[in-house]
C-alpha cells in the first residue's frame, strides 16, 4: 500500500544569528515516518520536543528562521507523487486545502476576528470546490451539520461563538474540501474535558466518513490512546519509538515512552507518580550520542558516544534505544 505521505531523514533547523554568532536549533533532526491511507497517526512528546515544527515542515508552512536542511516529504495524492521541497511553492499551493489541510493550534489562528465566519469558508474553500456560490454555501451548510453546527454560525463573528464551536469550525474548514491528509496540531488543548471528548468524537467520525488520513499532535497520551491507530513518540527533535498504539501502550520499549505512559492517572491508583529527573536538552547544543541519555535510568557508556539506530524490534514497532537494539547509526 502506498503511503499518503512519506517523510525521509527530514532535518529542519531554526537558524538565528546574535552578536555575530550563528545558532542552529535542531528542532527536527533526521526524522523518517509514513502515514498510510485512512489512518490516524499520533505524534506524542513533551513540550519543545519538535512535534509542531515537524508538522509545519510536513505541511510546507515554513517561515524564517525555520529552514529545511535536508531530507524529503513526498505526498501521494490521486495516484500522483509530489516531493514537496523539490516541487516548489506553486505545487504546494495546488494541493493545500484540496488534498492537504492543516488545523493550527487555537481556532482563532484560522478564523478572521473582524469578518463573519462564512467569509473564512469562501476564502479557504470556494476556489477548490468549484461550485457556484449558492451551491457552495449549501455544501458548507451540509458539512457544518457533520460537526453539529447549524447554518446560523456562518453569519456570526468568531468572538460571538464559544471555544468549542470555534474549534469545530476549524475542523469543518480543514475538512470541507475532503482532503486526503489532515494535519491537526493540538486541536483540543484549550478545551475543557467535556468539550474535548465531543470534539475528539467528531474528528474521528468525520475522518471515517471522508476516508482521510490524519496526523494528530498532542502531548496528552490519554487522547492518543483514545483516538490514534499508530503512535510516534518524539524526544529532542528525534523520533524514538513508533508502533501500533495498542502495542506501544501495552509494551513500551523506550524508557522515555515507558515514563510517559506511567505518568497517566488511573482510577484506584494511590501511589505517587515519580517525575522524570532533569530537563530536555538544549537543541542548539544537544548532547552527544542518544539525546535522552542524561535522563535515562538505563543509560550505558555507548549511549553517551553513539546514536542508536531507529530500527524495527517487532513487526511494525520501531525503537531507537541501545537497551532494546544494540545497533548504532553509521
Amino acid at each position: 500500500m502506498t503511503p499518503v505521505v512519506a517523510v525521509n531523514q527530514l532535518r529542519a533547523y531554526y537558524q538565528t544569528q546574535q552578536f555575530g554568532v550563528q545558532r542552529d536549533v535542531r528542532a527536527v533532526d533526521d526524522v523518517s515516518l509514513q502515514v498510510m491511507p485512512n489512518e490516524i497517526y499520533g505524534l506524542a512528546g513533551e513540550s519543545s520536543c519538535g512535534k509542531s515544527t515537524l508538522i509545519k515542515t510536513i505541511a510546507g508552512a515554513i517561515r524564517p528562521p525555520l529552514t529545511v536542511q535536508g531530507g524529503s516529504v513526498v505526498f501521494n495524492f490521486a495516484g500522483q507523487s509530489l516531493d514537496l521541497y523539490k516541487a516548489g511553492p506553486q505545487a504546494l499551493q495546488s494541493i493545500r486545502w484540496k488534498h492537504l489541510s492543516y488545523v493550527m493550534q487555537g481556532s482563532m489562528g484560522v478564523l478572521n476576528p473582524v469578518r463573519r465566519v462564512r467569509h473564512s469558508f469562501i476564502d479557504f474553500a470556494f476556489r477548490h470546490i468549484g461550485q457556484p456560490m449558492p451551491a457552495f454555501m449549501e455544501t458548507v451548510t451540509q458539512h457544518l451539520a457533520r460537526v453539529k453546527l447549524g447554518p446560523e454560525v456562518l453569519q456570526a463573528f468568531p468572538h460571538e461563538l464559544s471555544g468549542g464551536m470555534r474549534q469545530r469550525l476549524a475542523i469543518a474548514l480543514a475538512t470541507v474540501c475532503k482532503p486526503e491528509l489532515i494535519i491537526a496540531d493540538e486541536p483540543t488543548t484549550a478545551l475543557d474535558v467535556i468539550v474535548q471528548k465531543s470534539v475528539l468524537g467528531m474528528i474521528r467520525e468525520v475522518q471515517r466518513e471522508l476516508g482521510s488520513s490524519l496526523i494528530f499532535v498532542t502531548h496528552d497520551m490519554a487522547v492518543h490512546a483514545h483516538l490514534c491507530d499508530r503512535l510516534g513518540v518524539m524526544y529532542a527533535g528525534r523520533l524514538i519509538e513508533e508502533g501500533a498504539t495498542k502495542d506501544v501502550f501495552s509494551r513500551p520499549r523506550h524508557p522515555y515512552t515507558t515514563h510517559l505512559i506511567a505518568s497517566l492517572p488511573r482510577i484506584g491508583k494511590t501511589a505517587s507518580i515519580k517525575a522524570l529527573e532533569g530537563a530536555p536538552p538544549n537543541l542548539a547544543d544537544p548532547p552527544k550520542g542518544c539525546r535522552f541519555h542524561p535522563r535515562c535510568p538505563l543509560a550505558m557508556d555507548v549511549c553517551r558516544q553513539q546514536v542508536p539506530a531507529f530500527a524495527e524490534v517487532a513487526p511494525g514497532h520501531r525503537v531507537a534505544c541501545f537497551a532494546v537494539n544494540p545497533v548504532a547509526v553509521e
